[in-house]
C-alpha cells in the first residue's frame, strides 16, 4: 500500500490494497478443504448448508473485525486479567502450533505433493508410531522452510505475497467459472446430518475455518498496520477496517459460494475422499489435467507456506511478549518443530481432533463480540462481560464434549444439544439479564 493522505485519510487504492491484504490473512488452508466436502456431503441441501457456512465462516469473521475496532483492539478489556491471558494464549496455540499451522502443511502436502508422487503409502514404525514416510519427509522440509522465512523475516516474504494473491484471486476466479460451466455431475442426494439439519451442520462446519477466531487476531494486526500508516484516529481506524472487512468477507463468501457448488456436483470425483482438499484436486485434475494440477499446486503450497510462516511469527512474538525470557527465535525453532510433528497424526485424524477443541471455544469467541456490541447498553459492562463469557465456556464445553464422543445425554432436555448448539440459548438469556440488570451503586469502567 501507497502512502496515506493527510487529516487521517487513505486513498482508495491504499483502501482496496488493505481490503486485498485483509482477504489474503484469512485465505489459508480451512478455506478450501471445508466447502468442497461440506457441498458434496449436503448434496440437494446445499443451499441450507452453504448459508449456515458463511454465517459462521464470513459473517462471524466479519462482524468480529468490525467489533475490534469498536473495541479499539481491546475486545478483552473488561475480563479479568488471568482470562483474558488464558483466552488468548487458547487462540493462538489453536490457530498457530496445535491445529491452523499444521493444518496448512498437511494441506500443501495433500494438494501440492502428494497427487505427484507414485507411491505415498509407505510406512515405517518409530517409538511404536506409525508414520507416513513421503508425509515425514514433505512436513519435515515444509516446517523447516517456514521456520528459515520466520527466523529472518524480510521483504521475500512480502514479495511472495504481493505476487501470491492476485495469482491466487485468477486462479479462484477461473475455478469459479470451470465450476459453473464444466460441473462434474448431478447433484447427488444429502448424507448423514446434512439430511435432517443441513442449516446447523453448516454453521457447526464453519467452525472448522477458524476465521473468526482468526479474526480477534487480525483485526488487532489491522488497526497497528493503520497506525504505521498514519492512521490515528478510532472513528477513522474503524471506518477503513470495516471497508477491509466487507472487501473480504465478499472475497470469501465468492470461494466458498464456488468450491460448496464444486463438491455438490462432485460426483464420482469425491467418492471416497475424506477432505475436501482430495475433491478440488481431483476435480482440477480431471478438468485441467497436468497443467492444472501445476499451477494448483504450486499457489496451494505458497499460500499455505505464507499462512504458516505469518501463524508462527504472530505466535512467537506474543509469546516472547509473554515471557520476554524465551527469545524470538528459540520460540520460532520450538513453534516449528511442534508443527511439524502435530502434523503428523495426519489431516483427517488432524481435523476430528480439533472439531471439539473448536466447538468448545467457537462460543465463548461468538459471546465476546456480541458483549463488544453491546458493553454501551450494558448498565454493569464489566459484570456484563465476565458473566456472558463464563456461561458461553461452560455450555461450549458440554457442546465439546459431545462432539468428542462423550455421553452428555443428560442434557438431552437442552434446546439445541443434539445439534451440537447447547450454549446459544443459555448465553442469550444471559445477555437479555445484564441488559435489564440495574447498575450497581461502585461505579464501573465503560469500555471506550
Amino acid at each position: 500500500m501507497g502512502r496515506c493522505v493527510q487529516n487521517d485519510k487513505m486513498s482508495l487504492t491504499d483502501t482496496l490494497g488493505l481490503g486485498f491484504m485483509t482477504f489474503a490473512f484469512f485465505l489459508g488452508a480451512g478455506n478450501l478443504i471445508f466447502p468442497p466436502l461440506a457441498g458434496y456431503l449436503a448434496g440437494e441441501n446445499m443451499t441450507l448448508a452453504m448459508i449456515g457456512f458463511l454465517v459462521t465462516a464470513v459473517t462471524l469473521p466479519l462482524i468480529t473485525l468490525i467489533a475490534v475496532a469498536k473495541a479499539n483492539g481491546k475486545v478483552m478489556g473488561l475480563l479479568p486479567a488471568f482470562a483474558a491471558t488464558a483466552l488468548a494464549i487458547a487462540i493462538y496455540i489453536i490457530i498457530g502450533p496445535a491445529f491452523a499451522a499444521p493444518r496448512a502443511g498437511l494441506v500443501a502436502y495433500e494438494m501440492g505433493y502428494k497427487p505427484f508422487i507414485a507411491d505415498s503409502s509407505a510406512t515405517f514404525e518409530f517409538a511404536g508410531i506409525v508414520l507416513n514416510s513421503s508425509q515425514l519427509l514433505y512436513t519435515t522440509i515444509f516446517f523447516g522452510i517456514a521456520m528459515l522465512l520466520s527466523l529472518f523475516p524480510g521483504k521475500l516474504l512480502d514479495s511472495v505475497g504481493k505476487v501470491l494473491t492476485p495469482i491466487m484471486l485468477l486462479l479462484l476466479m477461473g475455478l469459479a467459472g470451470a465450476v459453473i460451466v464444466l460441473p462434474g455431475a448431478e447433484v447427488s442426494q444429502a448424507v448423514g446430518d446434512y439430511q435432517s439439519n443441513p442449516l446447523t451442520k453448516g454453521i457447526l462446519e464453519g467452525y472448522n475455518t477458524m476465521d473468526t477466531l482468526a479474526s480477534l487476531i487480525f483485526g488487532m494486526l489491522i488497526i497497528d498496520i493503520l497506525r504505521k500508516k498514519g492512521i490515528d484516529a478510532p472513528k477513522e481506524q474503524t471506518k477503513y477496517l470495516v471497508r477491509a472487512a466487507f472487501i473480504a468477507a465478499g472475497g470469501l463468501a465468492f470461494v466458498y459460494i464456488s468450491l460448496f457448488y464444486l463438491g455438490a456436483t462432485a460426483g464420482d470425483l469425491a467418492v471416497g475422499a475424506d477432505n475436501g482438499g482430495i475433491i478440488l484436486t481431483n476435480y482440477v485434475n480431471h478438468q485441467f489435467g497436468g497443467l492444472g494440477q501445476v499451477l494448483l499446486a504450486a499457489v496451494v503450497t505458497l499460500a499455505c507456506l505464507t499462512t504458516v510462516v505469518g501463524l508462527v511469527s504472530a505466535c512467537a512474538e506474543y509469546f516472547n511478549e509473554l515471557m520476554p525470557k524465551l527469545s524470538y527465535r528459540l520460540l520460532v525453532v520450538v513453534m516449528s518443530i511442534t508443527c511439524a510433528t502435530v502434523a503428523n497424526v495426519g489431516l483427517a485424524q488432524l481435523i476430528s481432533i480439533s472439531i471439539p477443541v473448536l466447538v468448545t471455544i467457537y462460543p465463548v469467541a461468538i459471546a465476546l463480540v456480541a458483549v463488544t456490541y453491546l458493553t454501551e447498553r450494558f448498565n454493569q459492562p464489566e459484570f456484563a462481560h465476565r458473566a456472558v463469557l463464563s456461561i458461553a465456556l461452560f455450555f461450549g464445553i458440554i457442546d465439546g464434549l459431545k462432539a468428542a464422543g462423550v455421553d452428555m445425554s443428560i442434557f438431552n432436555f437442552m434446546p439445541l444439544h443434539n445439534e451440537g448448539m447447547a450454549w446459544l440459548l443459555p448465553t442469550g438469556v444471559t445477555i437479555l439479564l445484564c441488559l435489564m440488570s440495574k447498575r450497581s451503586a461502585k461505579p464501573e469502567a465503560v469500555l471506550n
